[in-house]
């Protein structure tokens, strides 16, 4: 549960939420409340007119049986106004000219004769509901029917319902306010959460996680994306602590040489041959302490995004011919055979001298891991869209639980320690290469068969074509 310190900035939002809530509520319950008043007089009303209509269609089976005996006809509708009093219920029979015909006795309406013509259907006069007729009688010119009645019962029908939607409005709008915030609460509890648990937040403490209620909304959702968002933060921070951690360990080493020689040299007065090998295991020393510095610098380029492969292009077979020229001198001092027996024409875009970066790395640690007797294969394949790097060695492969790291940096498994006398380096090799061929867009894939051997491909987006002579 969020702490009451993590829930307070929350609390006028869920304030806000309720009153818009309550405010919305309100605007649907009247606008419902005079819908239905409206839609139940409507209905109401018409049936009113169907049940007029019927009364209709009797008087002229009235009138049709006693059109020739108007004081039994008059009777007859009296008769009938009379069983409905409580509607006030009423009836008149009118010639076209207007003449009265026959009526009942009590006509709480005075309405003007109907017009000639069309006469008005249905309509309402005061607190009645007429409904008038034109009726083709066997002996009779055409007469008009008029049936009539009062509207009071429907206006108590209707004004009964708007007390009862009244009541049930007014108790509704008395517990929105309180349902809304209590349900705002609930909108805004992970909210809370998220604000409490990115708090406790820290560099050195990332493991806290947002949790999740499993529903799959929007809130859901955000908690799975900040949670991923997490996860990769951390991995970052910790690749970023062993990064530091494992440099700093590189590069103690040649500083501890360099000082011990220095310490050496000033110990005694020596000759001069002596300070020139000293001078020479110096220089030899921030040699290999320069190359890790630059190594390190490209990664730290590749980590911040500024390794790009720009607009030049790069001939990446004839780099390969190059570094495979340059590396054959040391393949025959080992006993290893170096071939290139297929070197495509690719011309890929980047720096040639990044590119020759990789092919180098890849070539040189294919050499220093295969044993004498062995053999390194390098080739260059054009496809559609991509040239392909591939350099195959047939040392003794790298074991299955270590293929997934080979590409971490300053990784070196025991395994991979053992394949070669002369076996070092800082373990970036392999992941300089990985940072040069993601920055230019292309990929790498280490593979070691079971049997033995490692296959190393780089693939990397080919350049437009230059025309050739």
């Amino acid at each position: 549960m969020p702490s009451a310190h993590a829930d307070g900035p929350f609390r006028t939002l869920r304030f806000q939420l309720t009153f818009w809530n309550t405010a919305v509520l309100l605007l649907l319950a009247v606008v419902t409340l005079f819908g239905l008043r409206a839609a139940l007089d409507f209905t109401m009303v018409r049936d009113l007119d169907r049940l007029l209509s019927e009364d209709i269609t009797e008087v002229k089976l009235i009138l049709e049986r006693l059109h020739d005996q108007p004081a039994l006809l008059t009777g007859v509708l009296d008769r009938k106004a009379r069983g409905h009093t409580e509607d006030a219920w009423f009836v008149q029979v009118f010639t076209e000219d207007g003449g009265v015909l026959a009526s009942s006795r009590r006509v709480p309406v005075e309405e003007p004769p109907p017009r000639a013509g069309s006469p008005r259907r249905a309509y309402t006069t005061g607190d009645h509901r007429i409904v008038q007729r034109r009726a083709e009688v066997p002996g009779l010119p055409t007469v008009v029917i008029r049936v009539g009645a009062s509207l009071k019962n429907v206006d108590e029908d209707v004004t009964r319902l708007t007390k009862l939607a009244l009541v049930a409005g007014g108790m509704i709008l008395l517990a929105a306010p309180l349902a809304g915030y209590w349900l705002a609460g609930r909108a805004t509890r992970p909210l809370a959460a998220i604000l409490e648990t990115t708090q406790r937040l820290r560099p050195d403490h990332m493991g806290e996680r947002l949790p999740r209620s499993g529903s799959g909304d929007e809130l859901d959702r955000l908690s799975a994306t900040i949670n991923g968002l997490l996860d990769r933060i951390a991995d970052h921070l910790a690749r970023q602590r062993d990064f530091v951690a494992n440099a700093a360990h590189e590069l103690r080493s040649p500083l501890a040489a360099l000082c011990t020689t220095v310490e050496v040299a000033l110990d005694q007065d020596r000759p001069a041959e002596e300070y020139r090998d000293l001078l020479a295991d110096l220089a030899e020393e921030c040699q290999g302490l320069g190359t890790v510095v630059n190594q390190l610098l490209l990664l730290a380029e590749g980590d911040a995004g500024r390794l790009r492969p720009g607009s030049g292009v790069a001939r990446l077979d004839e780099l390969a011919a190059r570094s495979v020229e340059m590396f054959r001198g040391v393949a025959e001092q080992k006993g290893v055979e170096l071939l290139a027996p297929a070197l495509e024409p690719a011309p890929v875009r980047g720096s040639a001298g990044h590119v020759r970066q990789v092919v180098q790395n890849l070539i040189d640690n294919a050499i220093k891991f295969t044993p004498g007797g062995g053999r390194v294969t390098v080739r260059v394949e054009a496809g559609p869209t991509a040239a392909v790097l591939r350099v195959e060695d047939t040392g003794p492969g790298i074991a299955a639980e270590d293929l997934p790291h080979v590409l971490d940096r300053f990784y070196r498994a025991d395994k991979s320690r053992q394949r070669g006398q002369d076996a070092g380096g800082s373990g970036l090799g392999l992941s300089i290469c990985q940072a040069i061929v993601t920055a230019y867009g292309g990929r790498i894939q280490v593979e070691s068969p079971a049997g033995g051997g490692t296959r190393v491909t780089a693939s990397l987006p080919l350049a437009a074509p230059a025309p050739h002579a």
